[in-house]
């Protein structure tokens, strides 16, 4: 059976990555980073908050690039905090607000409200004209829990949207074959994951990659933001890693490493547009 590659019309030994900015519509600070990330940088693909203040301006302006869904269940901020689109009983906290963490999440979210909130941020953006090119979320929560993943798959199906995925040996770890369910609904996703928080810097992350990278298609993820009073006002413990993420992707000579390396770099609309011709 041909590979995802040779499927997108690739050969079966290129080395093909998705760099996908998370988190657009957090903040404006957010915004300018991750477009400079798109336009002049390493980044290929970013996914929006559409709960979040600033997600009508990343619509407007990643207007011309590649936007998917960063579904958002979870407002992990002590002080700047945002609302379901649903208004769900089972999605807010004690203070009328999402929760805060994917735990505090996952013990009070009903999956019929998780589902309805999920496609209320789906048929938003595609209200708002964003030609969604495939869904990911926001702090993992659809993606670790095995009760609510059928919905990110069910979703995608639906949509006919490609999906992120956890990489084989993370798939192993949790024990409920997403992989295998993706598979088995017709729904596309990178070959391989990598994700880092708190770890390595991406810089290093990547720098590893390029050393000896494997065929076929990678997704790594960058949260951008610039530092500014902004950022420095909501995030007080890892605005280094957003910092530093917005550097690295807006970096040139690390877009030079890539095309040195024999990198390809793609973005999800490939994958979407072969899930619409199979379904």
């Amino acid at each position: 059976m041909p590979s995802l590659a040779e499927r997108l019309g690739y050969a079966p030994h290129d080395r093909l990555i998705i760099i996908n900015c998370d988190d657009i519509g957090s903040s404006h600070s957010a915004n300018v980073a991750s477009e400079a990330a798109m336009r002049g940088g390493i980044a290929t693909s970013a996914t929006l908050m559409v709960p979040c203040p600033w997600a009508r301006e990343a619509v407007e302006r990643f207007a011309d690039l590649d936007v998917g869904i960063h579904l958002t269940l979870t407002a992990e901020y002590p002080t700047y905090r945002w609302r379901t689109l649903t208004d769900a009983p089972s999605l807010r906290d004690g203070q009328g607000y999402m929760p805060r963490s994917a735990k505090d999440f996952f013990e009070q979210a009903d999956p019929v409200e998780v589902e309805a909130e999920c496609r209320a941020q789906i048929d938003q953006a595609l209200a708002w004209g964003v030609d969604v090119t495939h869904l990911d979320n926001h702090m993992g929560t659809l993606q670790i829990y095995e009760k609510l993943f059928p919905i990110y798959v069910k979703l995608a199906k639906e949509y006919k949207l490609p999906l992120r995925m956890a990489g084989a040996s993370a798939d192993a770890r949790m024990g409920f074959g997403a992989r295998a369910q993706a598979d088995a609904a017709g729904v596309l996703y990178p070959d391989h994951f990598s994700f880092q928080w708190g770890g390595k810097p991406m810089r290093q992350v990547f720098d590893e990659y390029l050393a000896s990278p494997r065929p076929g298609i990678i997704e790594m993820i960058l949260h951008c933001v610039n530092d500014t009073p902004e950022l420095r006002a909501y995030d007080k413990t890892e605005l280094a890693i957003r910092i530093h993420d917005a550097e690295v992707g807006a970096d040139k000579t690390m877009r030079a490493k890539f095309e040195k390396a024999g990198v390809r770099r793609i973005s999800f609309r490939g994958l979407r547009d072969l899930m619409r011709l199979i379904h």
